[in-house]
């Protein structure tokens, strides 16, 4: 699995930084890639990344429905968290080294 990046130029919303696919290669999702993750930097220092949504209201109130969810282990979203973090820390470094 290769994490891509694209960054957020516009600065709209602000505290985004970049979307981000997940892209696999080998086994049953080989080819595929999963679109929809955001890193975004928090107002108290620190980022976070959210993950595929779609977004559907209920008597006017809007609400999302996480659409990548753990089968059994919680923490599985949480090293998937950690990993594109990871990634994009890399990224920002090769971007840097790059100029």
């Amino acid at each position: 699995m290769t994490v891509k990046f694209f960054p957020n130029d516009k600065g709209n919303p602000p505290g985004k930084l970049a979307d981000a696919e997940l892209h696999f290669s080998g086994g049953p999702l080989d080819g595929l890639k999963l679109i929809g993750f955001g890193i975004w930097e928090r107002k108290n220092g620190g980022r976070n990344v959210t993950f595929p949504a779609r977004q559907y209201s209920v008597n006017g109130e809007r609400r999302s429905f996480a659409l990548l969810r753990p089968a059994v282990d919680s923490s599985s979203q949480d090293r998937l968290r950690d990993l594109i973090l990871e990634a994009y820390k890399n990224h920002e470094t090769e971007l840097a080294t790059a100029v």
